[in-house]
């Protein structure tokens, strides 16, 4: 088991450009996550965490992940934004209201869930404590623009999950 984390780990250690996501996601599956950072995210320390700098605006990066997402059988994206973009003024941050928009056409078919920013990062924090993190990070200075994509099984989905689990329930107590 050792020499087969090693082996993984040592292959995340040349994940050093976000284009290197291609070769990386068929290793990931439900539970990891990917997050699409603007430039004052903080580097996270959780030991499941690596952290790459993209060079880019968040959302080409985002199109770029999606489409490697996409071209995957084996997961789907849910979305995770911070609850405060909802409320950001144009006055206060030049060019929210576009990129609010913009990202809102990417992940108009994709479920998308809202947490308040310092929440997310505990979520992802904790999940870094047993599982893989990519974070990217993008050169977009723009407040709680960060994308948080956690990955869920692309060929099972949780009303099979509960069909299987209610047929567990009722074959323990004999029903």
């Amino acid at each position: 088991m050792e020499q087969w984390q090693d082996e993984l780990f040592g292959e995340w250690g040349e994940l050093e450009e976000f284009e290197d996501l291609k070769k990386f996601l068929p290793l990931f599956g439900h539970r990891n996550w990917i997050q699409i950072a603007d430039m004052a995210f903080p580097s996270l320390v959780s030991s499941g965490v690596k952290t790459i700098w993209a060079g880019k605006e968040i959302l080409p990066v985002l199109d770029f992940v999606l489409e490697v997402i996409n071209s995957q059988s084996h997961v789907r994206p849910i979305f995770w934004l911070d609850e405060e973009l909802d409320f950001l003024k144009e006055e206060w941050a030049a060019g929210i209201t576009n990129f609010r928009q913009e990202l809102h056409k990417r992940l108009n078919n994709f479920p998308v869930k809202k947490l308040p920013h310092e929440q997310l990062i505990a979520k992802l924090s904790e999940a870094g404590k047993e599982f893989q993190i990519l974070v990217i990070k993008t050169k977009t200075c723009l407040p709680y623009t960060s994308v948080f994509i956690e990955l869920d099984c692309a060929y099972w989905d949780e009303q099979r999950e509960q069909f299987l689990r209610d047929a567990m329930r009722h074959q323990s107590l004999g029903i």
